[in-house]
């Protein structure tokens, strides 16, 4: 059979190359340019809190898909962004919600994602381990514990900071990064103290009850109630920002 000088020209379309599998440097890397306090010690970090599971060689070195650094993205990004501990990431993620989705804030359960921070932390953290995961001077954290900001306890004679303490550090050493310091954030403490208060009086006695239906209802309504108390803050503050930026 005769073959056509077009089928001679023509080649079949080659299928897509697979992306290369990535070292953890070469991740590192890639991060980088979007998180500069990234480092191969914290993706080794965040792979032991079973948060990626990239696949391992023969040898025993990582490599890491395309999809494992799109996963980092998000984890890296909900911290920064949203100030989410990783027990909550590790419970978005598990929902299946794709990583762009949770990182744009457009999953289901984005608006009950900080009420989930109500509740007994089980997480305990060494002085290594915060610095470790939020990139704080080990004198700035002393600092906070001093303004009463964070309240870590002692073990041993060491300092042991739970899941809630780990994100005020992280918040409070972005806003240093602006220049705002530890003395500057006793206000806010106040004012979250006033808050708390306010809450307490509303429902402890709910709180308190023996009915399980009555407690089950008040702590409800202190999940939606710490949540519409931080988006009325927010909106507070936008407000107040604006008139500086009409001014």
């Amino acid at each position: 059979m005769a073959v056509s000088d077009r089928q001679l020209n023509e080649s079949p379309t080659p299928a897509p190359r697979p992306r290369k599998a990535l070292t953890i440097g070469a991740v590192a890397k890639i991060l980088s340019k979007e998180f500069d306090d990234i480092s191969i010690s914290k993706i080794r970090y965040l792979e032991d809190q079973k948060l990626v599971t990239p696949r391992r060689t023969q040898g025993g070195y990582r490599l890491y898909s395309q999809a494992d650094v799109d996963r980092l993205s998000t984890i890296l990004r909900l911290q920064r962004d949203e100030f989410l501990p990783l027990r909550v990431i590790r419970q978005e993620l598990a929902t299946g919600s794709s990583p762009t989705s949770l990182s744009n804030g457009t999953s289901k359960a984005n608006t009950a994602r900080r009420a989930k921070l109500i509740g007994p932390s089980s997480s305990r953290f060494s002085l290594e381990e915060v610095i470790e995961e939020t990139g704080a001077q080990q004198n700035f954290i002393k600092e906070l514990a001093d303004f009463g900001l964070i309240d870590p306890r002692v073990d041993a004679g060491r300092p042991v900071y739970d899941e809630t303490d780990v994100e005020v550090i992280r918040a409070a050493t972005e806003l240093g990064h602006a220049g705002i310091g530890a003395r500057n954030l006793r206000v806010l403490k106040t004012s979250a103290d006033r808050e708390a208060s306010l809450v307490e009086a509303l429902l402890a006695p709910r709180l308190g009850s023996r009915n399980p239906e009555r407690r089950k209802e008040a702590v409800e309504s202190l999940e939606r109630i710490s949540t519409v108390l931080g988006e009325l803050k927010y909106a507070l503050l936008v407000r107040d920002l604006r008139r500086l930026l009409d001014s």
